[in-house]
């Protein structure tokens, strides 16, 4: 198995979005990408969040949202 035996598959993070908590489960490598452009815009990880999820579609999900929004970082 390997390397990708001992590593975690989705990591989950809470947060409070618009009033209610949510948990969002992505890859390690998402979460670390996603916490250096936070660093980057000098914000914290739950205000880059809060700001992707207001500015999603109602039609996409928010760990899709953050997943593109890592690509796009690091692009």
């Amino acid at each position: 198995m390997g390397a990708w035996a001992a590593r975690p598959l989705l990591i989950k993070r809470s947060f409070a979005l618009a009033g209610h908590r949510t948990s969002v489960a992505l890859e390690p490598e998402f979460w670390a990408v996603l916490s250096a452009l936070a660093e980057r815009r000098a914000l914290s990880l739950a205000a880059l969040v809060a700001e992707a999820d207001a500015q999603r579609s109602p039609l996409q999900p928010l760990a899709s949202c953050l997943r593109v929004l890592a690509l796009q970082a690091e692009e």
